[in-house]
């Protein structure tokens, strides 16, 4: 028996089986690259969903964490500190927020979606739309925003008055925002819909429809913010200022943080003090990761470097990949006939470890520090991986 076998056997004694069956233990990781604990390396192409922008190790993000323990890892939301107030302002400043714009920073994209629910009742109204293809979060109001019928199902009644519209399409948009509208979600790529992205000319209007009905426009940067598209935040390719904005997962490089942004004083004063809160959100360890990963994608110039390696996922002219779709490096390949779930197994015996977001495509979302020989080297794997993951459907059909 593998150290790998033994363990995912003790989860399995010991752990509530939501994740189902562990595909590995991971050890360590260095950069783009993992460990599991029988001594495998692999290529991480997923960096913890879209998690880890440095990757791991990063010295930045481990000196910033390090420090931080010395001194103050908790201090409650009774006081504050200099990280979470400095965190802050560099959100505010990367958004371009105008002044009288505000953070809450929570612990995770659900609570920061959460937050923002909480936020659109502040408008008097309670009706939400929300988009074909949405995943918000778990949590029961985040879950009631997403839209798979297979995760909402099990938990219903879930908040009600939330609709949802086809994305991408302006006349629905049109009639299911309205005067007793409080606010729109969107997602500028939709990641769980399999890559999918709004258009620049769709976003505008989602602007112009939910400014004219005095409707909160909330664009969910979970998966797309922080440098993931090339861009700080994916929305500002489209010129639009939201109202507000959701985010996590690589604000803190790999450590807990959530927050939601509001845009304006008008906005940021609909949650009074006592409305809202959070036992953890904000403390000066999750706050100073935030500061270092930020620090990092500014001083070595991370956004440009996405946009030029992310030019390799472009054009994939291989054999069983029929294209590919995204922005920078949240990208997805669409197999041609072979089974999305086969490919990542036989990427992953291979030594890379994408993601099936469905059953057709492939989910790449790497570091943002990833080299352009690192992706090359999944590119030039890939034919031998597609042709492995046939051959295993072929022995088991």
């Amino acid at each position: 028996m593998t150290a790998g076998s033994d363990l995912i056997g003790r989860y399995a004694g010991a752990m509530v089986q939501v994740f189902g069956t562990p595909q590995l233990v991971l050890a360590s990781g260095h950069g783009c690259w993992v460990t599991d604990v029988d001594g495998k390396r692999y290529l991480d192409l997923l960096s913890g969903i879209a998690v880890n922008a440095l990757g791991h190790g990063h010295p930045a993000l481990v000196q910033a964490v390090t420090k931080q323990a010395e001194s103050a890892i908790h201090v409650s939301n009774f006081f504050t500190s200099e990280p979470a107030i400095a965190l802050a302002e560099r959100i505010l400043a990367v958004a371009a927020a105008p002044a009288g714009s505000g953070v809450f920073f929570a612990n995770s994209g659900t609570e920061a979606t959460e937050a923002a629910i909480k936020l659109s009742r502040r408008t008097g109204r309670t009706r939400i739309v929300a988009l074909e293809g949405s995943f918000h979060g778990r949590s029961t109001g985040a879950l009631a925003l997403t839209h798979k019928a297979a995760y909402r199902e099990p938990f219903e009644p879930l908040i009600p008055e939330v609709v949802f519209v086809p994305p991408n399409d302006a006349d629905a948009l049109r009639a299911a925002v309205g005067d007793t509208t409080a606010a729109l979600f969107v997602e500028p790529v939709q990641g769980e819909a399999g890559v999918r992205e709004l258009s620049v000319d769709y976003l505008r209007l989602a602007r112009e429809v939910t400014s004219a009905h005095g409707v909160l426009l909330v664009v969910d940067e979970i998966q797309t913010g922080i440098g993931r598209t090339g861009d700080w935040f994916a929305h500002q390719q489209s010129g639009i200022v939201p109202d507000a904005m959701t985010l996590a997962k690589g604000l803190g490089g790999g450590v807990p943080i959530g927050a939601l942004v509001t845009f304006g004083p008008d906005t940021t004063a609909l949650l009074a003090a006592g409305q809202h809160g959070t036992t953890f959100g904000g403390n000066p360890l999750a706050c100073a990761a935030g500061l270092a990963v930020l620090d990092t994608i500014e001083r070595d110039h991370l956004l440009e470097h996405v946009r030029d390696v992310a030019a390799l996922l472009d054009d994939v002219e291989i054999e069983g990949v029929s294209g590919t779709r995204g922005r920078g490096l949240l990208r997805a390949i669409e197999l041609d006939g072979i089974p999305a779930p086969a490919v990542m197994a036989a990427a992953r015996d291979a030594g890379f470890i994408v993601n099936a977001v469905t059953q057709t495509a492939l989910r790449l979302a790497p570091p943002l520090v990833i080299s352009a020989d690192e992706l090359l080297g999944f590119l030039d794997a890939l034919p031998a991986i597609l042709e492995a993951a046939h051959a295993a459907g072929e022995t088991t059909s």
